[in-house]
């Protein structure tokens, strides 16, 4: 069984008319998170943090983002939440997974199609305001200062959106019995909403941080998080931080 645990029963919860399934260890402490569309019951020790890409050249003023006419502000109202869950997550001791999406030097982990992609002055590999973009090594590489990772969280470098897709993501979830899956980072529609969608095939929970997800394109983050939560909750649930942070905190009460 996933993290050594070998009695668990099988649960079938009425929330708000609708049946939910879940498989908990009885002596599991768990936590009933107020979300959309129903409540999520989770459990603490089987559940981690999953930052995605908050990193220089997409965030900060005078990196690749910008260049390309972007408003990065709008990406930089996630910092506080995500700084939040982080706060959260490390005095608990929750699994916590930084991700970076970028490429080898040489570029060859970068599919041709996507390296052909836009119609820019610059792609990937090229020179960038904070050195070769989406290239690993490089500052704008880098995850902001302000969200820095603590000795020990592992850093998932992916080469695709999806955070499953070629790393070792799922082997680091499986090691560590994690069931689910509290997501923060950006873009809400692009690299988030595929590593939520990837997840949600692999039988994870998924719960996105509302405020603590962004988009450069407010109607797309909107969006996508209806699409998350449609048809009953289709990829998972959304939830602002604030709430989730309250949740778990209570936990330690």
């Amino acid at each position: 069984m996933p993290g050594g645990m070998d009695i668990e029963c099988h649960v079938v919860c009425k929330i708000a008319g609708q049946t939910h399934d879940m498989n908990i260890t009885p002596s599991a402490t768990t936590v009933t998170l107020p979300a959309d569309p129903y409540p999520l019951i989770l459990a603490p020790a089987t559940t981690a943090l999953v930052v995605i890409d908050m990193q220089r050249d997409f965030l900060e003023p005078g990196g690749f983002g910008e260049m390309l006419g972007n408003d990065v502000s709008l990406l930089r109202s996630a910092i506080a939440p995500c700084q939040s869950l982080l706060d959260v997550a490390r005095k608990l001791g929750l699994l916590v997974i930084h991700t970076r999406e970028g490429h080898r030097p040489d570029l060859t982990d970068a599919p041709p199609a996507k390296l052909a992609r836009g119609r820019g002055d610059r792609r990937i590999g090229d020179p960038g305001p904070m050195g070769r973009i989406l290239i690993r090594g490089e500052p704008g590489h880098d995850i902001i200062p302000e969200l820095a990772p603590e000795p020990g969280e592992p850093v998932v470098d992916k080469p695709g959106k999806g955070a499953f897709c070629q790393t070792d993501l799922a082997l680091i979830l499986a090691n560590a019995g994690i069931r689910t899956l509290l997501v923060a980072g950006v873009t809400t529609e692009v690299c988030v909403h595929t590593t939520v969608r990837e997840a949600n095939d692999r039988g994870f929970e998924c719960l996105v941080a509302s405020d603590a997800v962004a988009s450069y394109f407010p109607e797309f983050h909107r969006a996508a998080l209806a699409m998350i939560t449609a048809q009953g909750g289709i990829f998972g649930w959304v939830a602002p931080a604030a709430t989730a942070c309250a949740a778990l905190a209570a936990t330690t009460a």
